[in-house]
């Protein structure tokens, strides 16, 4: 039975320019490059500057993914943008990425799953395209996370980063088979009663701060390897496919080790596997297209390849989206 797809027409992302290194890190917090390294596997990430705000970065990944689709601003009818560091309040970062393409028509919006939310965001817009109300998304993961961290925390200061990434969705009739392009199926999943492990403490309803982030290390491992089995193995069984059909598996750039021990447990090969946790560090929603970008320009994923996505991220949240390129 034909239906329609969320085909994948483009990708983009951008980094901020500074550059900070374990070395740098060394002369600010009580670490070593060898410890962070050894833990995490990563070795620099980018840190924004004041001027460059989420919008600044979603707008930059934006446009590149729209360059890499031939596409312009006025094709697009829907943003989705995935942040847990909006600009402000309100107006949404989404609406201001809007503005900033100089876009005047369509809906834009943001969804916050903090490091899932690049896979929620893809799985909401999807559903936008499936239903025929829109033609064509601007699927985006914006963080400055930056802004949230303790700098004094060597435990939390050594893992985060910020940048930005995004993907252009197009609503296109597919055979309604496995062999589709297109988003093939997303598996989400959340469960609130662990919010003490992996929280910022802070909000303007609760504190009226900001606050900063707080983490509980070893129990979120332990979790993040665990829960990231039932929504990649449902994604196979809604599919029909199996981890041998896998080109490429790209998962939540958190740690190494989660990645490294997650891809064991499901059985995708680590040649399969998409890492740049050692130059992006953790950009939380950003991670997953910053990841896609870096194998799309390097030439590993390739028109038909079939591309599984993974995140888990603050609430719990967790989730998957299986993609035929």
């Amino acid at each position: 039975m034909k239906r329609i797809r969320s085909i994948v027409r483009g990708v983009g992302s951008y980094l901020p320019k500074r550059r900070v290194t374990n070395h740098d890190l060394e002369k600010l917090v009580e670490t070593s490059h060898d410890w962070i390294v050894q833990r995490t596997g990563i070795e620099a990430r980018h840190i924004a500057d004041d001027h460059e705000t989420t919008s600044v970065l979603g707008i930059k990944a934006a446009e590149a993914a729209l360059s890499d689709a031939g596409l312009t601003p006025d094709d697009i009818d829907l943003i989705v943008c995935a942040t847990s560091t909006p600009d402000y309040t309100f107006p949404s970062t989404a609406t201001m990425i809007q503005s900033g393409l100089g876009m005047t028509h369509g809906a834009a919006f943001d969804l916050q799953a903090v490091c899932t939310g690049f896979v929620y965001a893809v799985a909401t817009a999807d559903k936008f395209l499936a239903s025929g109300s829109h033609k064509r998304a601007l699927v985006i993961g914006a963080e400055t996370f930056s802004r949230i961290l303790d700098w004094n925390d060597r435990t939390t200061c050594v893992l985060f980063g910020d940048g930005a990434g995004a993907i252009v969705l197009e609503a296109q009739e597919g055979e309604g088979t496995s062999a589709d392009r297109g988003v093939l199926t997303s598996q989400l999943r959340s469960d609130g009663r662990h919010r003490e492990k992996l929280y910022v403490d802070g909000g303007p309803g609760s504190t009226k701060t900001t606050g900063v982030l707080k983490m509980e290390g070893k129990e979120v491992f332990r979790f993040a390897v665990g829960s990231v089995i039932d929504v990649v193995q449902d994604a196979f069984t809604a599919t029909g496919t199996t981890a041998e059909d896998l080109t490429w598996f790209v998962p939540h750039q958190a740690n190494k080790r989660i990645i490294t021990a997650s891809a064991d447990k499901l059985g995708i090969a680590q040649e399969k596997v998409v890492i740049t946790v050692d130059r992006h560090g953790n950009t939380s929603a950003a991670s997953i297209p910053l990841a896609l970008d870096v194998a799309c320009k390097d030439g590993r994923i390739k028109r038909g390849d079939l591309v599984m996505l993974e995140a888990i991220g603050g609430g719990f949240t967790w989730g998957s989206a299986l993609i035929r390129w």
